[in-house]
């Protein structure tokens, strides 16, 4: 059996990996890699609801104010940046997989969007809930003419 195409990238994040078997991750000494590194990219839920397409994002540890939508088109972004307060050295992590700094996250729905349409909230439970509404298809009869 030829070798995965994903075996650089797990590799690069810390796993080792054979043609029979999920990923693992390989020793490390007493050290856990750090999968922070890898980072900038947050889980979100897409549905559609009650004539809205709905994106749905759990943000623990994130502020409002380091929250940012950008809309474009028929893609809405989500920008952010989760602080990390402790002062705590990479070197003295045993394990460490939360990510910290700046994310990115792109959605691309099958509609062009109105911003100005566009709502948002975040809730105590610091969940982003981003909804678009749904337009309405147009459809519109062309006459054929003879020419």
């Amino acid at each position: 059996m030829g070798s995965s195409p994903f075996h650089g990238i797990f590799q690069s994040l810390g796993f080792e990996q054979d043609a029979h078997t999920a990923p693992t991750v390989k020793s490390t000494h007493g050290k856990a890699p750090d999968y922070t590194k890898v980072g900038g990219h947050v889980a979100a839920d897409v549905y559609e609801h009650g004539g809205y397409y709905i994106i749905k994002i759990p943000l623990a540890g994130v502020r409002l104010c380091d929250l940012d939508i950008e809309v474009s088109d028929s893609i809405v972004t989500i920008r952010g940046q989760r602080r990390q307060s402790d002062d705590v050295l990479s070197e003295q992590y045993f394990l460490q997989e939360c990510f910290w700094g700046e994310f990115s996250r792109s959605v691309t729905l099958p509609c062009t969007i109105d911003p100005k349409k566009v709502k948002a909230t975040f809730n105590k439970e610091c969940i982003l809930k981003v909804l678009i509404p749904k337009e309405e298809s147009t459809v519109k009869v062309v006459r054929i003419n003879e020419a």
